[in-house]
């Protein structure tokens, strides 16, 4: 009895991984799409989206780089789409981005724990931070974790 009992728990194992796996689905761009769910006022949409361009700006230089995100109608990919052109970004947005050198970024907002968690995500990078939401706006209520992805020593 006891070789069939582990049988169907590395059955059951298996069949759990491959459920979860199915939860998260890459984009066209290797990313995960970009969501947004929680709500934003417009005040408070604009200040987490400069916080996190202005922490993207210290890993990815905004000066020559363009940036390649989906067309998005939300609050926040709003904001955040004014924030990296107004950092210096050149942003695309329904164009076709094949050979174009444009960085893929997606980003995902949503509650955690009574705060807001922000993700900007590119192939190479990973930023996150959590937000406190106030009537006044937001402000960071953790440090910025910052996830490099790639192999030791390649740009």
């Amino acid at each position: 009895m006891r070789p069939l009992s582990l049988l169907i728990r590395i059955v059951m194992a298996l069949a759990c991984a491959t459920l979860l796996t199915a939860c998260q689905t890459l984009g066209p761009t290797g990313l995960v799409p970009s969501t947004v769910s929680t709500d934003l006022t417009p005040e408070t949409a604009s200040i987490i989206a400069s916080d996190m361009v202005g922490r993207f700006a210290e890993q990815i230089d905004p000066g020559n780089t363009t940036i390649h995100i989906a067309p998005d109608t939300s609050l926040f990919g709003q904001a955040l789409e004014a924030s990296l052109r107004s950092w210096g970004y050149a942003v695309l947005t329904d164009q076709k981005t094949d050979n174009t050198g444009a960085i893929p970024l997606a980003y995902v907002v949503d509650d955690f724990e009574g705060s807001v968690l922000v993700r900007l995500s590119t192939q190479s990078l990973d930023l996150t931070r959590m937000y406190k939401v106030t009537a006044g706006g937001a402000t960071p209520t953790s440090p910025l974790s910052i996830q490099q992805h790639g192999t030791a020593g390649t740009p």
